[in-house]
């Protein structure tokens, strides 16, 4: 029997599990109050907002489950434009990618979400918006890279005319953003805006939900090999049937990956994180030493390790950053010996709690 899946797209007492969820969301459209006809105005000349790096998929979380990580992000600068167009956005610069992005707002995860998050706002507006992007994510790396700038770029433009919408509001505009260069999915994007780990029930109606970690610090070692791993590239080669086996062991590892969240349990969230059989044994084997890397961190302390994102950017949970650090080390020579990689970077970072904020 099969399974259709989808290749398309400091200590604590046991609380309860409401205690544990921050907040649900179940809104697919803005709240009508903030529909207007009076012509919205820039409250500053200039806003600068930050975004974080995001682990999406956590194992067997595929598509419905990431978080927040600190360390480098995209940074985005929005100015007002008097002379612009009312809600015309102008990509002035992009820097720190070498050149690879284009300055076409249409074409540019940044360019993007900003206009959707100006048509959210739902007023007239009395001026363009200028963006400077600053890449401090490499492209195709795992590590929600677009995600970053979309994420930036909606806090920005929404700061800079007041703040009119809530975080939550700009889910959406980032994933309008998300879609049009990975696909129809949130658990990089919210993550990004919201910070923590996020559930996403459904995109469609968009229903998240924001999980509380009670255990204190969560330590991730992020090790990201010289080799680009496009997200189409790796969504195309999920199958589009798995066994109605590997889907239980998938499904009760992805339980045990959110009862580690909400316990504060980091082995049970490394262990979980560490059992998906459905995504993972297909796309690992596209990413040159993985197997090695996987059974090197593992054996350097960690409590489990997968791919974060679509890769190549292996991610493991572990107990301190010492361990980490060790883990890190110990993944960057597995990629070297094992697949003839050197490494960009190799970190070891806590969970992000705040995801995007102006700067």
């Amino acid at each position: 029997m099969s399974a259709r899946g989808s290749n398309a797209r400091p200590q604590v007492t046991r609380p309860s599990i409401y205690a544990l969820l921050c907040f649900t969301v179940c809104r697919a459209a803005l709240q009508p109050s903030l529909r207007s006809t009076e012509t919205l105005r820039p409250v500053r000349g200039e806003v600068a907002a930050s975004a974080p790096a995001t682990v999406a998929n956590l194992g067997p979380g595929f598509d419905w489950l990431g978080c927040a990580v600190e360390g480098p992000g995209d940074t985005v600068v929005a100015v007002a434009l008097p002379t612009a167009r009312p809600g015309e956005i102008v990509i002035q610069r992009v820097t720190g990618e070498g050149g690879r992005l284009s300055l076409d707002p249409v074409k540019n995860c940044a360019g993007i979400a900003a206009a959707a998050t100006l048509r959210a706002m739902g007023a007239p507006l009395a001026c363009g918006v200028g963006l400077t992007l600053h890449k401090g994510l490499p492209l195709g790396s795992g590590l929600g890279s677009s995600a970053a700038s979309a994420a930036a770029a909606a806090v920005a433009v929404n700061e800079l005319f007041g703040a009119p919408l809530s975080p939550m509001d700009l889910v959406l505009p980032g994933l309008e953003s998300e879609a049009a260069v990975s696909g129809y999915h949130a658990d990089n994007i919210a993550p990004a805006l919201l910070g923590g780990f996020v559930l996403i029930r459904s995109c469609e109606p968009l229903d998240l939900q924001r999980l509380a970690f009670p255990g204190g610090d969560v330590w991730f070692a992020l090790v990201n090999p010289c080799f680009e791993a496009p997200t189409a590239e790796m969504r195309a080669a999920l199958r589009s049937e798995v066994p109605m086996a590997e889907l239980t062991r998938n499904c009760a590892a992805g339980a045990s990956l959110v009862a580690g969240i909400l316990l504060g349990d980091a082995g049970l969230l490394g262990r979980s994180l560490d059992a998906d059989v459905v995504v993972e044994p297909v796309r690992g084997p596209l990413i040159p030493g993985f197997a090695a890397v996987k059974a090197a961190a593992r054996g350097a302390g960690a409590y489990g390790c997968t791919i974060s994102g679509a890769g190549p950017t292996a991610v493991a949970v572990v107990p301190d950053p010492d361990t980490g650090a060790r883990v890190a080390e110990a993944m960057s020579a597995a990629f070297k010996r094992a697949g003839n990689l050197d490494t960009n970077s190799a970190q070891v970072v806590r969970l992000n709690q705040q995801g995007a904020r102006k700067v």
